[in-house]
């Protein structure tokens, strides 16, 4: 898959691809069934994605909480493993946010990226002011010259899948139904960084992870199947993870903390992809460290029992 990151100088062999259109936050149900509409509406053309970064929403509202469910190279990967062959990742910035619902399929979609097919969801909005609809797309592409299929939007459990849905399930604790909507686990991507290393001292050591600018999971302990993406310990395992701000120790930043089962090794530095399977608990403030020590044995027994199971 190649990536682009600007529509103003697309190289010929990067254009006339058949693309969906959206943001692709984590790359759910919905955005999996755009995608494919996309791939089948013209076969012979490349297959692309038009996604912005950052993402809209960061850019109108930088201080707001953070929501994204992957970051961008999360959901690069994600868009690869389906067999898009082209991510035009274009700079959200002032002036793409002032073109008018015209200048945007003109200027971007038409002359810049140069493709012959267009497919968004129903909800889709454009141009300055989410002043165009897909409607209006529907209408410029035929003035334009490409094609444009709007996407009927999917259900799951008869509720509608969405990333506002998602993120619903992962702050209650409930990644089994988030899974549902996205077509796989709830997935944290990122660099094992440097921690404090009480879980060492305590015989249960963790690879801590950032989750920063992340839609934050309901604080507590999970049931977790690990990627260890590279590095001379690359390859899969189960594991049992922390999130949240650790009580135990004070004040502390949000992170994630994850025991690999039947492990030795050091991560520092590897990439991992944690998902989400079970949750057990919320975190806890314990009387003294044996009692913290007897619970996350506690916890790991539970983790390999539900994990047998999968």
């Amino acid at each position: 898959m190649r990536i682009l990151r600007d529509y103003q100088f697309v190289p010929p062999q990067d254009r006339g691809a058949s693309a969906a259109i959206g943001n692709f936050d984590g790359v759910h149900l919905g955005h999996q069934s755009v995608i494919e509409i996309a791939r089948n509406a013209a076969p012979k053309a490349p297959l692309g994605i038009v996604t912005f970064e950052p993402h809209p929403r960061e850019y109108f509202a930088p201080k707001g909480p953070s929501f994204r469910l992957t970051n961008s190279k999360s959901r690069a990967h994600r868009l690869e493993k389906l067999g898009v062959d082209l991510l035009y990742e274009l700079p959200f910035n002032t002036a793409l946010s002032e073109l008018t619902p015209f200048e945007f399929a003109k200027n971007v979609l038409a002359d810049g990226l140069g493709l012959t097919h267009v497919v968004i969801g129903a909800d889709f909005c454009f141009g300055k002011g989410r002043k165009g609809t897909a409607e209006d797309l529907e209408a410029l592409g035929q003035q334009l010259g490409f094609g444009v299929t709007i996407a009927p939007l999917v259900k799951s459990s008869q509720s509608q899948v969405s990333s506002t849905n998602i993120r619903h399930a992962i702050s209650e604790g409930r990644p089994r139904d988030a899974a549902k909507m996205l077509g796989h686990w709830h997935r944290i991507d990122g660099p094992v960084i440097g921690g404090e290393q009480r879980g060492r001292e305590l015989g249960f050591p963790t690879a801590n992870m950032s989750i920063d600018g992340l839609h934050p999971p309901k604080f507590g302990v999970y049931a977790v199947m690990v990627d260890v993406l590279d590095g001379p310990n690359q390859g899969s395992y189960r594991g049992a993870a922390s999130v949240g701000v650790r009580p135990m120790f004070g004040e502390n930043q949000a992170n994630i903390e994850t025991y690999l089962f039947d492990f030795s090794g050091d991560l520092y530095g590897a990439n991992l992809s944690v998902a989400l399977v079970e949750y057990l608990r919320p975190e806890m403030k314990f009387d003294g460290l044996d009692a913290l020590i007897a619970q996350m044995d506690a916890d790991c027994n539970t983790c390999r029992q539900i994990l047998d199971t999968q």
